[in-house]
C-alpha cells in the first residue's frame, strides 16, 4: 500500500491527515514573501509539519482508502495498522524513512520522531503554476547619480541669458537617459511575463477540479477503448490545448488513445512539478490557430479544456 500517495492527495484538501496510532501531518499557509538580498520571490504556500501527539483515528485517512481501493472500511483500518507497525520498526532500527513529495521521518537520541519537510510540493490549490523566480534589481538612484555627474562635467559655456534655456535641455537629457535604461528592461522581460501571466490564469481556472476532486488524478477506467497503432505525424509548437493530467502515467496513455480514436493529434507532453502527467489534443504554432481550435473542443467535446504556453524540448 501506497501510505504517502494517499497522504499526499489529502494534504492538498485538508490541513489535518492522520496517521492512526502514529501522528499527524499537519499544514500551515504562509503569505508570499521576498528575499531581500537574492530578490528571489516565493508564492505563498503550505509549511508541512508533523506532531506525534495526534495519534487518534479521525476517519479521514481509512475513508479515502475505502474509496480509492474499494475495499471495507475495517479492512483499509487493518492495512493502516500493518503499515504503522512496519513504519515504527525501521524507525527503532535507525533508518530514515522518506515519504515521498512529505518528507522524511527518523528517531532522535531522546527516542522523539524528527521530521525534514520536503519543499517540492506547494499543497496551497490557490498557487497552482506559481513558482519561485528571481528579479534583478531596479538600480534607480544609480542612474540619477550617472546623470547628475554627466550635468557637472558636460563641456557646454552656459552663460547668463542661456542658463534659463540650458537647464531644461539636460533635464530632458537625463529622462532619456533614464527611460531608455529602463526601457531595455521592461522590453526584454515583456514577453516572458505575459507567457506566465497566461499560465497562471489558466491552470488557476483548471484548479477548480483540482480542488473539488483530487482523487480523479487516481481513477480507473474499466472499460477502456481497445488499443490502436496509429501512424502520428511529429508535432510541434509552444501552444498546447489541455486534456488533463493524471497521477498514474497508465491513465494518461488510456486518455491519450481514446482522443486518438476521436481524431485528435493527442500526445503526452511530460510531467508537472505536482508530479501530474500531462495531456493535450494537440501542440500549435501560434496563439491564433490554437484559440480557434480550443473554441472547438470546448464546444463539441471538453468544456474544461485550456490553453497552456510551454516550450517542449
Amino acid at each position: 500500500m501506497h501510505l504517502e500517495n494517499y497522504i499526499s492527495d489529502l494534504l492538498y484538501r485538508y490541513d489535518c491527515v492522520t496517521i492512526p496510532e502514529f501522528g499527524a501531518f499537519l499544514t500551515n499557509r504562509v503569505p508570499a514573501k521576498v528575499h531581500e538580498s537574492t530578490n528571489a520571490f516565493y508564492p505563498p504556500k503550505k509549511v508541512l509539519s508533523f506532531n506525534e501527539q495526534l495519534q487518534h483515528n479521525d476517519g479521514l485517512l481509512a475513508s479515502y482508502i475505502t474509496e480509492i481501493e474499494k475495499i471495507p472500511y475495517e479492512a483499509a483500518i487493518q492495512k493502516i495498522g500493518k503499515h504503522v507497525k512496519s513504519i515504527k520498526s525501521y524507525l527503532v532500527e535507525g533508518e530514515t524513512l522518506n515519504f515521498q513529495n512529505i518528507g522524511d521521518l527518523m528517531l532522535n537520541s531522546e527516542g522523539k520522531i524528527v521530521f525534514e519537510p520536503s519543499y517540492h510540493v506547494n499543497y496551497l490549490t490557490d498557487s497552482f503554476g506559481l513558482s519561485q523566480f528571481t528579479s534583478s534589481s531596479i538600480t534607480r538612484e544609480v542612474y540619477k547619480e550617472e546623470v547628475e555627474t554627466i550635468e557637472k562635467v558636460v563641456p557646454i559655456s552656459i552663460t547668463p541669458e542661456k542658463r534659463n534655456t540650458a537647464r531644461p535641455l539636460l533635464k530632458y537629457a537625463a529622462v532619456a537617459l533614464i527611460a531608455l535604461t529602463a526601457g531595455g528592461f521592461v522590453a526584454s522581460n515583456y514577453y516572458i511575463n505575459k507567457i506566465e501571466e497566461h499560465n497562471q490564469i489558466a491552470q488557476e481556472e483548471a484548479n477548480e477540479q483540482l480542488d473539488a476532486k483530487v482523487q480523479e488524478a487516481t481513477f480507473v477506467i474499466e472499460n477502456p477503448l481497445p488499443a490502436a497503432t496509429l501512424t502520428v505525424e511529429k508535432q510541434s509548437g509552444n501552444y498546447h490545448i489541455v486534456a488533463g493530467a493524471y497521477r498514474i502515467e497508465e491513465n494518461s496513455h488510456t486518455k491519450v488513445e481514446q482522443l486518438q480514436a476521436l481524431g485528435y493529434k493527442a500526445r503526452m507532453i511530460g510531467v508537472n512539478k505536482y508530479g501530474l502527467h500531462e495531456v493535450v489534443y494537440d501542440s500549435y504554432q501560434t496563439s491564433e490557430e490554437a484559440v480557434a481550435a480550443l473554441r472547438e473542443i470546448r464546444r463539441n467535446h471538453n468544456p474544461q479544456a485550456w490553453l497552456m504556453v510551454k516550450e517542449i524540448q
